[in-house]
């Protein structure tokens, strides 16, 4: 695991977030010692957030699509 010194960190942020999101974690030094680990947070998505399709469907048609289907 990567130990990065207090300065280090704070000169290169971005070189440290990439190291803990490749590695998993990456370890921070303070001067007297304490360590601290930062991991990357798992993204919570929504299970209704899905990707759009390309279609040439106008709102008008898919809605007659969906009242033709509920008539029958």
């Amino acid at each position: 695991m990567q130990v990065y010194t207090y300065n280090e960190a704070r000169q290169d942020l971005a070189g440290v977030l990439d190291t803990a999101r490749k590695t998993g974690s990456a370890l921070l030094q303070r001067p007297n010692g304490e360590l601290f680990v930062i991991k990357p947070q798992k993204r919570k998505r929504s299970p209704l957030e899905v990707s759009g399709i390309e279609t040439d469907i106008t709102t008008d048609e898919i809605i007659g699509f969906i009242r033709e289907c509920r008539e029958r």
